[in-house]
């Protein structure tokens, strides 16, 4: 397909060439419908699979072709524009004939600091593109992107979206070289070689190239703080106990799990067969009297989790304050809430105030001595709307 696809009108819609629009050959689509098929079958609602069918058709196509767009809408029971809505939305769907490689280099605030806009302007200028252009040889297209998640080792630059790291306008120039003269390229994480737009597209609709678990995903600059908390001896908190100073010996550092043997494992395994209240009896059962006292006691300790033995704690004077419940972050045990700090009272009386006023000393509040003459009432009820009609004026001596 030759073209200048992807143009927009004079109204500023996107137009793509009929052609796009091709029936494909019979044995293509056979085998796309097949693969669909498949991704289809994943989803309890056929029309969730739109995402990955729209990868698919990338990696038949090389971008989200009109025929593509067809097919999608009649094996989803969509409509065309609706599939056409999700294809325009995403910028990881093309809407004109990708290039082999794209090659994404990250201007987002840190990247760019680093180097990235200078990355930019070495290599579009090299190429002899711009934003979303593509090389004559269809090898190169070539994008600014938002953050990679990778700032670590900004500036960073993708090539179909594997980690090219610190990267500089020389190196980044020899990589888009190397692309364009079919070079076997190694990112600098993960898999041993970069996949073509195609082949990653097929992998994004979720077929497996077998490359996930080759290389390194995380690298030195990633792990750099954990190490430092290896080395410190650093460790998250250890739940419940450490919050009231118990001894947590034999712990492992950094360790906040239940596990068997904690005390919190214990009260929750214990809860499903906490005995029996007598007041649970049915009539004509026996039971032991000489125990049967102690029962209730023993339900009710068994029933309560570490959050409610905590709040059951009769406070002390040195709490932080009362205990909420975790908030879900990871960390197990009891959270801390600490209680708001009192609004500041302004302990300087303003300016020829009278002490013995009682408008006088509301006017003394911070929040309100800023605004409110001496004099004044300094309740919201007085101060709010209490403009005087006209044109007067109040001086500082509240003297008109």
């Amino acid at each position: 397909m030759t073209g200048h696809f992807g143009l927009q009108s004079a109204s500023g819609h996107l137009t793509v060439p009929g052609e796009s629009k091709d029936p494909y050959p019979a044995d293509v689509e056979a085998t796309f419908r097949a693969d669909a098929a498949q991704v289809i079958a994943r989803y309890p609602e056929k029309r969730s699979a739109l995402l990955p069918l729209l990868h698919l058709v990338q990696s038949v196509d090389g971008y989200v072709t009109g025929r593509g767009i067809e097919l999608c809408a009649e094996l989803l029971d969509l409509t065309t524009a609706e599939v056409s809505g999700v294809a325009t939305f995403y910028t990881q769907y093309k809407r004109h004939p990708n290039g082999e490689y794209t090659v994404g280099v990250c201007t987002n605030t840190l990247c760019a600091v680093m180097g990235g806009d200078e990355i930019w302007e070495a290599v579009s200028e090299h190429l002899g593109i711009g934003h979303d252009e593509t090389t004559p040889d269809g090898k190169v297209t070539l994008e600014r992107v938002e953050c990679n998640a990778a700032c670590d080792y900004a500036p960073v630059v993708m090539a179909n979206w594997e980690f090219f790291d610190n990267q500089t306008p020389e190196s980044t120039k020899q990589l888009v070289d190397d692309l364009r003269e079919g070079k076997d390229v190694r990112p600098t994480r993960g898999p041993s070689r970069v996949c073509t737009f195609k082949q990653v597209s097929r992998t994004l609709a979720g077929f497996s190239d077998g490359l996930a678990d080759e290389g390194v995903g995380a690298g030195p600059a990633s792990l750099l703080g954990l190490e430092i908390a290896k080395r410190k001896g650093w460790s998250a908190p250890q739940g419940a106990g450490s919050a009231h100073g118990s001894s947590t010996a034999g712990a492992a550092p950094g360790n906040t799990e239940v596990t068997p043997a904690s005390d919190d494992a214990k009260a929750e395994k214990s809860e499903p067969g906490a005995e029996r209240d007598a007041s649970d009896e049915t009539p004509g059962e026996k039971h032991d009297a000489g125990t049967s006292t102690d029962k209730p006691a023993k339900k009710a300790a068994a029933r309560k989790t570490p959050a409610r033995r905590a709040a059951g704690t009769k406070a002390g004077p040195s709490d932080d304050g009362p205990p909420v419940a975790s908030t879900g972050d990871g960390v197990s045990g009891v959270a801390r809430q600490e209680g708001s700090p009192a609004d500041p009272v302004d302990i300087e009386p303003a300016q020829d105030a009278d002490l013995e006023h009682p408008k006088d000393r509301a006017a003394n509040v911070s929040a309100q001595s800023a605004s409110v003459p001496v004099g004044h009432d300094a309740s919201a009820a007085s101060t709010l709307f209490d403009e005087p009609d006209g044109d007067e004026t109040t001086d500082a001596k509240g003297d008109r």
